[in-house]
């Protein structure tokens, strides 16, 4: 699966999955930064499918982190046609170089934002903490899978497009989340549901929790 140019997710599951309200999912969609789309997208195949590549789900997730720590869209924007510009490629947002050099641009232009979140630690700890849940290839220029920072360490979730076509996953067993869901609702016990994938009682109950929650 090509992570630049196959849709894994509709922007609806997009937003759901990486709690972003709907409406700003579609308007990053839709907006640019020095000459690309902040946030790619192909053309769906039919109305209502995918349209979203994976490369877009860790573009969108860095975009909502930098939001969630108070900077104004405008100077995300700002910034992340600087940090497409320095490093010369349309997807500087979900790239390696965004963890290191990357962050020294976004800190310049939280302005005065000194502190996040917690009044005590610096903005720059802040971002590496959220950058810390996306793994990169060997080579460091793509990212390779996003660990949902929602789900508990007893059942980290991830989306990888090399695993549940894109859909979000167990890390341990790759089992979609929705597979096992939707056998608990259907009114198996958590009991059963663990037995017939392999997970105890308390991960299933984390991952059934947290997914209803969303």
């Amino acid at each position: 699966m090509d992570k630049f140019r196959d849709p894994i997710l509709t922007p609806l599951e997009t937003a759901r999955h990486l709690r972003i309200a709907s409406s700003t999912m579609y308007r990053w969609l839709s907006e640019t930064a020095a000459g690309e789309p902040l946030v790619h997208a192909v053309v769906a195949e039919r109305k209502g499918w995918p349209s979203v590549p994976f490369v877009a789900v860790v573009e969108a997730y860095v975009l909502h982190a930098l939001r969630d720590l108070g900077l104004s869209f405008q100077k995300i924007r700002e910034a992340a046609g600087t940090v497409r510009r320095e490093f010369g490629e349309p997807f500087g947002l979900a790239t390696r170089r965004i963890a290191t050099d990357g962050v020294d641009i976004f800190v310049d232009y939280a302005g005065d934002l000194a502190r996040a979140r917690d009044g005590q630690r610096p903005i720059r700890d802040v971002i590496e903490e959220y950058l810390r849940y996306i793994t990169w290839d060997a080579d460091g220029r793509a990212p390779q899978r996003l660990r949902l920072a929602q789900y508990p360490d007893v059942a980290p979730v991830i989306i990888d497009p090399r695993f549940g076509w894109g859909a979000p996953v167990v890390a341990e067993n790759k089992i979609q989340v929705d597979a096992i869901v939707n056998l608990w609702e259907a009114g198996e016990s958590l009991d059963t549901v663990g037995a017939e994938f392999g997970m105890s009682r308390e991960q299933v109950e984390a991952v059934c929790r947290t997914a209803r929650a969303a």
